[in-house]
């Protein structure tokens, strides 16, 4: 049979279109090269989609894909011989063609007044428009499907695929930067575009072919999107207005898709609310993209519904409701719930209310419930496992990965056997794989009583989920309970999710997950809290108390002008030997040294170069780190006992922070060695509630500052060869490569000016 892919390639390509055409129009803010490349690239797409229907249009296609190389083989070129020679041989990739601060200021003057202005972007915020691209594509090729345009949805489902790892992707890079909702929200579409495109697949061309009805009055997981879609137009009041537009318009998408709504047009309007949720995504992608570049609002994105304290206090009254007479309102900090655990529960509820489904012997069901339940409870599922390994949680990885185990078996046998001739009285090897999951489960069910009450309830349901399978492969389950246990599953899995997601949002038990029922180590921890001394950054004892500390010779947790670090006096070796084991640094990677202001280091008089000097009147203080030779001058800024102990053998970075309080506590302490307070490999510290509670227990004292002012660690600048008229930029971070290097060209301009 041949498959028609004219209509479905078709789709794709003007969604394409219009992304392509964004970033062409961004990226003339980011150098003259750039926007070529994606206007060409625009015009490509524009000749493919042509290029189906006609073949000369194909032609001109392949001419505008050659411009496209040569571009970037000249891109390659300049970067390569700039990375031998340390300077530009060929010229760069200039100038950009306009400021996108041109475009003018969006008025946000209520959310100011609320204390809710965005933080700076880094480059852990680029992510977010590719969330809001993904949600762009998707929608648009549906609509193109519900509409008629395309009779069938080979393509448009491996469109939609690729797309979802894309979205996949921003999830995971939103979960580095600590942002809980995005990450959630992001892997949730994903997995609602893509189960409803390999759903679309199926009928379209499994059943089709089959003359099967396409009749799904009986499915009934599209209500669990419904739900937790509804619950994120609720969560989102504290954010922009564009943000609950943009959840709201997704909520009306999963309207249109609820089977059991009676509907002549069903796909009409589905069609329509996918266009509806295309335009707002592309506009949100828009704002987004723009807004990143210029690190301020630019293109509208509306005033904040309700400001971060008064949505928290919703929740407070809430707690006060509910508590008992007499007792008192002891709002912990959040340490049940961890940033991977809504989209946990998410996977779970949607694959049991799926499972319902395989209750009734219908063909349709067991085509359709395939993706219905082996997405979210297995694949996305084990993505879920993927973040808690990375985390370090060892139990918290386990459990997903055998509910994904789990999920996978039930479809094989419920749904997929029923297709493949495979059934329960083939073998007992169901049998015996349904009483191995009951014994393993029985072991996670121990180890739950230890994490909290839901997790624990989890655990069990899933125990009788899995007693329901075994009854299954023996031929005797009741059809009533099989309903009653996934319902009542999928009901903890809503709770759950909610729960989780307003505690990791607001680091606070503000909807209990339960306490546990063994509490282990309980003395231990109140022993290792109590030894952390926590101060207030604001209070001059709180910085004296750390400065003490550090002229003992401890560890303490320090804000500065970009995220928490871990800091060490430079008097005391074996304090900065402390650091490496307390965050596992290797020890073959440095530590750089802080002082509180540039000053420190003309009195000392080292030798460095006019050019360097105006270098670091440019960057310090602020967001920047340079790397300097080592030299005896450092003995004269009190660096003496720790010479060998930080930098490397030759070289040695320094850091001036843009931060009051650390300036501040290094005044009081002299210069401290410091480097960023996470565990190594992990995401850095934005607030001083992670470095509480990641090394808490190892450190001294954590000085307590609220969130940081960046979302990632400083820009590292090599300066060893700056005399021979060039910089190296060894990390970026919160401050961009090509800002540094304007600062360095305006630094070479000054001296010529001086001549």
């Amino acid at each position: 049979m041949q498959i028609p892919v004219n209509e479905g390639a078709v789709a794709g390509l003007v969604a394409y279109i219009f992304i392509a055409f964004i970033l062409s129009f961004c990226s003339a803010t980011v150098n003259y090269i750039m926007p070529f490349v994606f206007g060409a690239l625009t015009l490509t797409l524009i000749f493919e989609a042509v290029g189906l229907f006609g073949r000369w249009a194909l032609v001109v296609s392949g001419v505008l894909e050659l411009i496209i190389v040569l571009c970037g083989i000249y891109g390659a070129g300049v970067l390569l011989l700039k990375g031998i020679t340390q300077r530009y041989v060929l010229p760069g990739f200039g100038n950009s063609l306009f400021n996108v601060l041109l475009l003018g200021s969006a008025n946000r003057n209520s959310s100011k007044t609320a204390g809710e202005e965005k933080k700076k972007n880094t480059k852990y915020a680029e992510p977010m428009a590719l969330g809001y691209l993904c949600d762009t594509i998707s929608p648009f090729i549906m609509a193109f499907y519900c509409f008629g345009y395309m009779r069938n949805f080979y393509v448009g489902c491996i469109w939609i695929s690729i797309n979802v790892l894309s979205q996949m992707c921003s999830s995971y890079y939103s979960y580095l930067r600590d942002d809980v909702y995005h990450a959630t929200k992001f892997a949730f579409h994903g997995t609602f575009w893509l189960v409803k495109a390999w759903e679309e697949f199926t009928i379209s061309v499994i059943l089709t072919s089959e003359n099967i009805t396409k009749s799904r009055e009986s499915m009934v997981g599209d209500w669990f999107f419904l739900t937790v879609s509804c619950l994120f137009c609720f969560l989102s009041l504290n954010k922009d207005l564009l943000e609950v537009i943009h959840n709201m318009a997704f909520a009306i998408v999963t309207v249109s898709t609820i089977q059991q709504i009676p509907s002549t047009a069903g796909y009409i309007f589905f069609g329509v609310t996918c266009s509806i949720f295309t335009a707002v995504s592309l506009y949100t992608t828009f704002a987004s993209l723009v807004n990143s570049i210029a690190e301020k609002v630019l293109v509208p994105i509306g005033n904040i519904i309700i400001s971060k304290d008064k949505f928290q206090n919703v929740f407070v009254w809430g707690r006060k409701c509910l508590k008992r007479q007499g007792e008192e309102l002891d709002l912990k900090e959040n340490l049940s719930a961890r940033p991977s655990d809504p989209l946990f529960y998410i996977c779970n509820g949607l694959a049991a209310l799926a499972a319902i489904q395989s209750s009734l012997n219908n063909t349709i069901q067991a085509h359709l419930s395939i993706s219905w339940v082996l997405i979210p409870g297995a694949i996305i599922q084990l993505y879920v496992s993927r973040i808690d390994v990375r985390a370090g949680r060892r139990f918290g990885s386990v459990l997903p990965f055998f509910f994904s185990a789990v999920w996978a078996t039930w479809v094989w046998l419920r749904f997929a056997g029923s297709l493949l001739g495979i059934s329960a009285d083939n073998d007992g090897g169901f049998t015996a794989g349904a009483i191995a999951f009951m014994v393993i489960d029985l072991f996670l069910i121990a180890l739950a009583t230890h994490a909290n009450t839901v997790l624990l309830l989890i655990t069990v349901v899933m125990e009788l989920v899995i007693v329901s399978f075994l009854l299954f492969t023996l031929e005797r389950l009741p059809l009533a309970l099989e309903i009653t246990v996934l319902s009542i599953f999928s009901i903890i899995c809503l709770y759950g999710f909610l729960a989780s997601m307003v505690n990791c949002l607001f680091n606070k038990e503000l909807i209990p997950l339960g306490p546990a029922v063994f509490k282990k180590q309980e003395p231990e921890k109140e022993e290792a809290s109590s030894s952390c001394i926590l101060p207030q950054s604001h209070r001059t004892s709180g910085l004296r108390t750390i400065a003490n500390i550090l002229e003992d010779g401890g560890v303490c947790g320090i804000p500065t002008d970009t995220v928490y670090a871990l800091a060490a006096s430079c008097k005391h070796p074996e304090a900065i030997k402390r650091i490496y084991t307390i965050k596992e640094r290797p020890s073959e990677k440095p530590i750089c040294i802080c002082i509180s202001n540039l000053q420190q280091l003309r009195v000392i008089n080292p030798p460095f170069s006019p050019l360097l000097w105006r270098f670091m009147d440019l960057v310090y203080p602020g967001g920047i780190s340079c790397i300097v030779k080592k030299g005896e001058w450092l003995k004269r800024l009190g660096v003496g006992p720790a010479y060998d102990y930080v930098g490397t053998t030759d070289s040695i970075m320094i850091r001036v922070p843009d931060h009051s309080v650390t300036a501040h506590l290094t005044d009081m302490t002299g210069p401290l060695a410091i480097t960023s307070a996470n565990p190594s490999g992990e995401s850095d510290s934005t607030h001083h509630d992670h470095v509480i509670s990641r090394l808490s227990q190892k450190l001294d004292a954590v000085l307590c500052d609220g969130y940081s002012n960046e979302l990632v660690g400083s820009t590292v600048v090599i300066c060893s060869k700056i005399d021979e008229g060039s910089i190296k930029i060894l990390r970026e971070g919160c401050v961009p490569a090509t800002k540094i290097m304007q600062l360095f060209e305006r630094a070479k301009n000054m001296g010529q000016e001086v001549l």
